[in-house]
């Protein structure tokens, strides 16, 4: 292994996460598996699967070192296989992995003529260049958060993401229980709030006191109308942030619900782009950037984060399905970003990812850890492994 090692080939992987907890709670009323292993979620029409699963690339140098990377795998993993097979492999096999912010550019202008500014094609692209960037650090022995600049602290708080628990009472019980383990900050999804937003909102603040931050994720189904007029109605339980409150497209509507509300106003985890950021924030339209690594890679999430702080804006990376893999690359990265105050903690899915990879992969009373060691500080074993099939 040397510093002019070159790409020679690179491998995609299916791994499915197992987990104890349905992500977000099991299914909800009219809620049926189809026949492919789906299910859409009616509160919010986005399709998930039974088996929660995820999309992870191996590129190998010459030497034989390798970097790990990944994607989501939720949907059609054989379409990231594919672009990678057919269109990213030919195109970087023989260079170096210290190009990693060149390729990233060669790819995008490869497509972006035909409209592939978002989608497969960028979440491939994401995944390619988190193992590009792991194999800069192994190659240096330095980990990510040097090979970016240093990093501001040693642990990130985490906000507890998701009670999938059947009733209000339940889930105030399973927030209350975290909030016992050292952790101060949760968040509801709209989408699967049976008994109504409000009434679980009003039950987490009586029941867990007036210092616990309360996030809620409106996975884009409201209007700008009324999601100025929900903020109105939850004023009175002090809102640490309002999430994804319109369609993504509605970037006028978003801008809308910012200036009329008295949350801060939170979005991001389906861009993929600095371009998707700064037509928000150009506009005013949120206050806290959401990026989520498994679309996003590190060279975009940095770009990403770096404008939300030209912004004034927080940064509050989106953390949700994965192997564990882009979860180690945004730890690493968010350790380096300045104005960080949470990370997501999906806690039905990242002690089961964390188990799949060997290396620090921790979140305990409050706070995650950050990963030791060079590149992204982990590696796949035995249990990643026996969930994993090669595609192709």
């Amino acid at each position: 292994m040397t510093l002019d090692d070159r790409i020679a080939s690179i491998d995609v992987f299916s791994v499915t996460i197992p987990q104890d907890d349905a992500y977000l709670g099991g299914l909800g009323p009219g809620e049926s598996i189809n026949s492919a292993g789906y299910f859409v979620r009616r509160g919010n029409r986005t399709i998930y699967p039974a088996a929660m699963r995820s999309a992870v690339v191996r590129v190998t140098l010459d030497s034989g070192a390798e970097g790990w990377g990944e994607t989501y795998g939720l949907v059609a993993p054989e379409a990231i296989h594919a672009l990678v097979s057919d269109i990213i492999t030919p195109i970087i096999t023989g260079r170096s992995p210290f190009d990693v912010q060149a390729i990233w550019e060669d790819l995008y202008d490869l497509m972006r003529v035909r409209g592939y500014t978002g989608g497969f094609w960028l979440d491939a692209m994401a995944a390619g260049d988190i193992a590009l960037w792991d194999l800069m650090g192994k190659l240096t022995g330095l980990p990510l958060h040097q090979l970016l600049g240093g990093k501001h602290r040693d642990r990130i708080p985490a906000y507890v993401s998701g009670l999938p628990r059947p009733t209000i009472p339940e889930k105030v019980d399973l927030a209350r229980s975290f909030i016992d383990k050292g952790y101060n900050a949760v968040k509801i999804a709209a989408s699967v709030s049976y008994d109504g937003v409000e009434r679980e909102i009003a039950a987490l603040r009586e029941g867990l006191g007036p210092d616990v931050a309360i996030m809620l994720d409106c996975h884009w189904i409201y209007t700008p109308a009324e999601a100025v007029a929900l903020l109105q109605r939850l004023a009175p339980y002090n809102l640490y942030f309002m999430e994804a409150p319109c369609k993504t497209e509605d970037v006028a509507g978003l801008a809308d619900i910012a200036a009329h509300a008295t949350v801060p106003i939170a979005a991001g985890e389906e861009w993929r782009t600095v371009y998707d950021a700064r037509s928000r924030l150009e506009a005013r339209a949120v206050s806290i950037v959401q990026t989520e690594m498994g679309h996003s890679g590190i060279t975009q999430f940095m770009r990403i984060a770096h404008l939300a702080q030209a912004h004034h804006a927080k940064v509050i990376p989106h953390a949700t399905i994965g192997a564990g893999i882009f979860a180690a690359a945004s730890l690493q990265a968010s350790a380096t970003v300045l104005n960080l105050p949470y990370h997501e903690f999906q806690h039905s899915i990242f002690p089961h990812s964390a188990k799949l990879m060997s290396g620090r992969l921790e979140c305990a009373e409050g706070y995650f850890a950050l990963p030791e060691g060079p590149g992204l500080g982990i590696t796949p074993n035995d249990g990643f492994w026996d969930n994993a099939r090669k595609l192709g």
